[in-house]
């Protein structure tokens, strides 16, 4: 069958009288001295489909998406009072329990430093709020641990 094909396809290709641009010679002459496996192409004897040779083609990557830079992201934590989220169970009315977090309060609060002689931006709990008006930003930053000249 492959025989066939290839005495077909070389017929019809010898039937064209175009002149060739690299030899000046019509093309019916040229195909006639080239052989099977210069054509590029290999025949498939089971279903009869012409299958290009995969030898002269070179893949390419596909693209592959880069990693992107993490974000920071703002943990639900304390930094003056340490609290966190607390693990409880929801209880249903038939007493079915699922796990669930209890967050803290935390709030957005600008606080003025006397210290600095500015404002200082803070994600505070509401019980570290309250700490701060009785006690001062100066003294619970410094029980915290926390340096106030980096934010």
């Amino acid at each position: 069958m492959a025989t066939l094909m290839a005495s077909s396809t070389v017929g019809i290709l010898s039937s064209r009288t175009h002149l060739s641009s690299s030899t000046r010679q019509p093309i019916s002459t040229s195909l006639k001295t080239t052989s099977f496996a210069d054509l590029r192409f290999v025949c498939s004897q089971l279903s009869g489909l012409q299958i290009s040779n995969t030898e002269s083609i070179k893949l390419k990557p596909i693209w592959v998406p880069t990693k992107l830079p993490l974000q920071p992201v703002a943990r639900r934590i304390c930094p003056f009072t340490g609290k966190k989220a607390n693990k409880a169970n929801k209880v249903s009315h038939s007493n079915h329990k699922t796990k669930k977090l209890q967050f803290v309060n935390l709030q957005y609060k600008r606080i003025w430093w006397e210290a600095g002689n500015r404002f200082v931006k803070l994600r505070l709990s509401t019980k570290a709020i309250k700490t701060i008006e009785k006690n001062g930003l100066d003294a619970v930053a410094k029980k915290a641990g926390i340096d106030l000249r980096k934010l």
